[in-house]
Parts: C-alpha cells; sequence; structure tokens
C-alpha cells in the first residue's frame, strides 16, 4: 500500500489504540464497542497480526457466563459519564466477574466469528503459534449458541434483537413501527453525549432515544433475562441472522483447521438460510425485511439490512438481490458507499443516522458477499466507489450517499480499517488504487 490513503488510515488505528483495544473514534466514542472490533480487526490484519488478533482476544476477554459478547466493554481509564449510557447505567449485573470490566447488556450483530476467520488467514503461522483460533474458537462457538438458543425468542430459528442498538442500525426506518409501541423516559431525565460531538439533526431524536433508554433500562432491571414477553421489541433481523450464518461457515472452516468437526457448523448455516429465505424474504420485492417477533408481520422499509444476505454463501437468491440493490433505492454501482436507506422513500434523511446516510461497514460486508458470489467486477466498482468517498469526506463516521459530504465522528477507525482492507484488495478493471 503506497496510497496516501492507507497512510492516513495507519494514523488513525495508531492513534485510536488503547492498550490492547481501537476505539471507534476520539470524542464520542470513548470505549470498545463490539461489531467495530470486528471491522477495525480486518483492517489491523495487513498492518499487524498480532495487534488485529488482540483486538479480538480483548473484546472476548469480557464474554459473559452465558456466552454474550457485549456491545461495549466500558475503559475503567474514561470518566463514567463521558458517554451516556455508562458503566453506572448498567450496574453491578454487567460488571465482569473474572476481569471487573463493566460492560453493556446488550449485544451487536455477529461479525466476529468471520472477522477472526480472515485475521487467521492473513497469517496463520503467527496465529498457530499465539494459538489465537484455539483460544478463540471454542468461545465463538459459545456466543454463537448465546444467539442460537437465549435469542430464539419468537421458535422461528431466527435470532432478535432486543433494542435497536444491537442490530448495528440503531435508529434504522424499520424500528419505527415496534418502537413506537415503547413509552419514552422524559429527556430530562438524562444528559445525551452524542450532541455535544455532533449536529442534532445528524443524530437520532430526543424522542427516539427516550426510547431506547426505557428499552435498556427495562432490560437491565429484569436482569438480562432473555424473553419475549418480557422485551417490549423484539425482532428478526435480517442482518443480523445473515451474518450468523456466514459466522457458521466460518466456524466450520476454523473446526477443520483444529481438527474438530465442521459438519454442526454447516449445518446451522444452512438453517439460519432456510429460515431467513422462509420467514424474512419477499420475492415481490427482491429484499429482505426485518419482522417483529410479536406481531409476526414484516417491517416493510427497504434497507441496507435487507442486501447484507449477500453475504450468506450459497443463497438462493443472489440474482433478485441485486436487481433490487443496482434499481432507484439503492443505486449500487452508481452510489458507493450503498445508503442506507431507500433513496425514494419519503421520509430517507441524507444526514441523519442509518436513515439515509452511507456506512463503510455495510458497504464493506456487501462488497465481500459480492466477492463470495463471484460478481467480481460489481465488487470492484463498489470498492474503487467507496475509496473514492473516503478521499473526499476524509475517514468520516458516514457520508451523505448523494453528494459524499461527511458526518457524524472524524477519524473513525472502522473507515479507517475498511480503506486499509479495500486498498489492499484488486480494484476494479485493474485500476490502481
Amino acid at each position: 500500500m503506497t496510497d496516501d490513503l492507507a497512510r492516513r488510515a495507519r494514523r488513525i488505528l495508531l492513534a485510536n489504540w488503547r492498550r490492547g483495544f481501537t476505539v471507534p473514534a476520539q470524542g464520542l466514542y470513548p470505549h470498545q464497542w463490539s461489531w467495530d472490533s470486528a471491522f477495525i480487526a480486518l483492517g489491523l490484519r495487513h498492518l499487524s497480526a498480532v495487534r488485529a488478533q488482540r483486538e479480538l482476544e480483548s473484546l472476548f476477554g469480557a464474554q459473559w457466563a452465558d456466552g454474550r459478547v457485549p456491545q461495549i466493554v466500558f475503559n475503567p481509564a474514561v470518566p463514567a459519564d463521558a458517554y451516556f449510557p455508562g458503566p453506572d447505567f448498567w450496574g453491578p449485573g454487567a460488571r465482569h466477574a473474572e476481569t471487573g470490566l463493566v460492560t453493556s447488556g446488550l449485544v451487536q450483530p455477529p461479525v466476529h466469528a468471520l472477522a477472526a476467520w480472515e485475521v487467521h488467514r492473513a497469517d496463520p503461522v503467527t496465529s498457530e503459534r499465539r494459538g489465537f483460533l484455539r483460544r478463540l474458537y471454542p468461545r465463538l462457538r459459545r456466543w454463537h449458541d448465546y444467539l442460537l438458543d437465549r435469542r430464539d425468542l419468537g421458535g422461528s430459528g431466527l435470532v432478535c434483537v432486543i433494542h435497536p442498538w444491537e442490530s448495528g442500525l440503531d435508529n434504522s426506518p424499520s424500528w419505527d413501527e415496534p418502537l413506537g409501541r415503547v413509552l419514552p423516559v422524559s429527556a430530562a431525565t438524562f444528559v445525551r453525549r452524542d450532541l455535544g460531538h455532533t449536529g442534532a439533526g445528524e443524530r437520532p431524536t430526543d424522542l427516539d432515544y427516550g426510547r431506547y433508554v426505557r428499552l435498556a433500562a427495562d432490560y437491565r432491571d429484569a436482569g438480562f433475562a432473555d424473553t419475549l414477553g418480557g422485551a417490549a421489541f423484539a425482532v428478526e433481523d435480517p442482518l443480523t441472522n445473515a451474518l450468523l450464518s456466514a459466522g457458521e461457515t466460518a466456524l466450520a472452516a476454523m473446526a477443520g483447521e483444529l481438527g474438530a468437526d465442521p459438519a454442526p457448523h454447516h449445518e446451522r448455516a444452512a438453517a439460519l438460510t432456510s429460515s431467513l429465505m422462509d420467514l424474512l424474504y419477499d420475492p415481490g420485492e427482491g429484499l429482505f425485511f426485518a419482522r417483529d417477533a410479536h406481531t409476526k408481520s414484516l417491517l416493510r422499509k427497504r434497507t441496507v439490512g435487507g442486501l447484507v444476505p449477500l453475504i450468506v454463501p450459497g443463497l438462493p437468491v443472489v440474482e433478485e438481490l441485486l436487481k433490487t440493490a443496482r434499481g432507484e433505492h439503492f443505486r449500487l454501482g452508481e452510489l458507493s458507499p450503498i445508503p442506507s436507506y431507500d433513496l425514494t422513500a419519503p421520509d430517507f434523511e441524507p444526514a441523519r443516522y442509518w436513515r439515509g446516510p452511507s456506512w463503510f461497514n455495510t458497504g464493506w460486508l456487501i462488497w465481500h458477499g459480492l466477492r463470495g458470489q463471484r460478481h467480481a467486477q460489481l465488487a470492484g466498482r463498489l470498492r474503487d466507489g467507496m475509496l473514492d468517498a473516503i478521499r473526499l469526506a476524509g475517514f468520516r463516521e458516514y457520508v451523505d450517499p448523494l453528494s459524499g459530504t461527511g458526518h457524524g465522528s472524524d477519524d473513525f477507525s472502522w473507515t479507517a480499517a475498511v480503506a486499509i482492507d479495500l486498498l489492499e484488495a484488486p480494484a476494479a478493471g485493474g485500476r490502481a488504487a
């Protein structure tokens, strides 16, 4: 990598490193976030195999006894009120018994197995010397067990998210309908630290935040018990379940490498893919939709999460999904990275968190899926477009898909990590990086 973009990306990852993990950005995000660390490891693997492995090992060092991998691991060196909801909000039930670290009680999408396998493949000699796969594989298996057991709230074979933050697509329009049933707490009862770092027009509204706080507090007060009756918000999310299916395929590869039986992982991947197709795919729309586990109805908002199943090996509706992705709603191949929400929707907002802006991590997932589905040319165009977008806007958290204007935090770690990984990949049509 000789590109100046790569040098800048490396500097960001070095600056955001905190003795074993990487913060998403300085300022608003001073702790370790779960799926951020997975994407960050994908970039770090090109710079330091050991550091990439430590990124994931650090996160899984805070894994709960029930197998869940927490959404946030709080950095004890940071003031407790630097982020809301911080460690004091989650209480003693979220304190890790072995390390004493406090975590969130929520989770985030399971991209970790895919990341761990890619990190291993980048330097198998160092991975073997450090025992990376041998130590992480059983933890990854327990994480997936938790999701497939405790979080199959609807009994459908699909995982439920019980809070919008767990989806990764925090205030996606997909969540508006079930979230509307949640009584918000008053905005006067909490202090939003996010608005001290970016404008209100780029963040969730106070009303939505009040609902997020209500859901998190209720889950905490219930002892983090996972039941459908106790979850006011329970949604079967296509992005989460697609990543779990792809992750099971990655676990099968790890099992083979370690001399274990890969068959159970292949079976679970096939079952998840079947349930995705049966319950969340709409052939008339050529898109996957989230489903409300309480009402059993699809939440018919066209979001990037409905395209992420492209990452599932052997998905039977790849061409149908690509037709939708190339159409007016997402304009894949024309806009890069792909917008988070339907460009034609009346409530599309190009600058507001997950309600329209383009994000580089979901762009990476679709790019990776396109490569796996043997659509190399389209993958190459998406790669080139994402790199051009970063050159234009800088390493921003997200960008306006139409103007390319950057929004959210600057020097964002997963944007830097994605840039490094894309720069290591072939360009479309042999174009220089």
